[in-house]
């Protein structure tokens, strides 16, 4: 849910109020700190992940709200808080350097992506596009990656993702939220997919 979420709410959020949805971050922040301080079990694990989506939340609006026509800032953008992530690895709140480095990795893995397969450049046309051209524009970006050469390393990608989803899925709660953040990215690369080619005009986050 927390990967699936800002593709339907933060992305049309963000486009509208950019700084309405950044505030936001500190209502998901506050709680996360408070069950992950007070709460027990599920409650106190699922606090670590909100830390942890807190700040992708807050990387995601930074760079869709003010940074979205310049690709080449989606990913030191997204990664503003790794060193943080990283450090919380070794303390209680693993879960929340596990969700936010994972998520990192399928978005870092979705933009490699898009570059091999040549989408890229389209980024900036579709959102800068009338609202009648950018369903087009969509619809070629999906006719691209579904050329042999891009299937290949697109599915190449995708493999290395679940195969080390796998691999940490066994390593206790915090794997499991890892593994968890990654496969769902590609769920929901494959939902945009599915979308550009059958109706570009719901395909809303680019």
């Amino acid at each position: 849910m927390l990967v699936a979420l800002p593709v339907f709410l933060q992305a049309p959020w963000v486009r509208l109020h950019p700084t309405s949805a950044t505030a936001f971050t500190t209502v998901l922040l506050s709680a996360g700190l408070l069950l992950g301080w007070r709460g027990q079990g599920q409650w106190r694990e699922l606090g670590g992940v909100l830390v942890g989506f807190s700040g992708s939340w807050l990387a995601g609006c930074l760079f869709w709200g003010w940074f979205r026509l310049h690709p080449a800032w989606h990913l030191p953008v997204e990664a503003f808080a790794v060193p943080i992530a990283w450090a919380g690895l070794s303390t209680r709140w693993r879960s929340a350097g596990a969700f936010y480095l994972a998520s990192l990795l399928g978005t870092a893995c979705t933009d490699g992506a898009m570059l091999l397969t040549g989408v890229m450049p389209l980024w900036p046309q579709v959102l800068q596009a009338p609202a009648e051209q950018a369903p087009e524009l969509l619809r070629k970006a999906a006719e691209l990656v579904l050329q042999p050469l891009a299937l290949i390393e697109i599915a190449t990608i995708a493999t290395g993702l679940i195969l080390l989803g796998r691999r940490w899925w066994p390593q206790g709660a915090s794997g499991r939220v890892a593994a968890a953040a990654l496969i769902t990215t590609l769920a929901v690369d494959g939902l945009f997919l599915g979308a550009a080619l059958l109706s570009p005009h719901l395909s809303g986050l680019i």
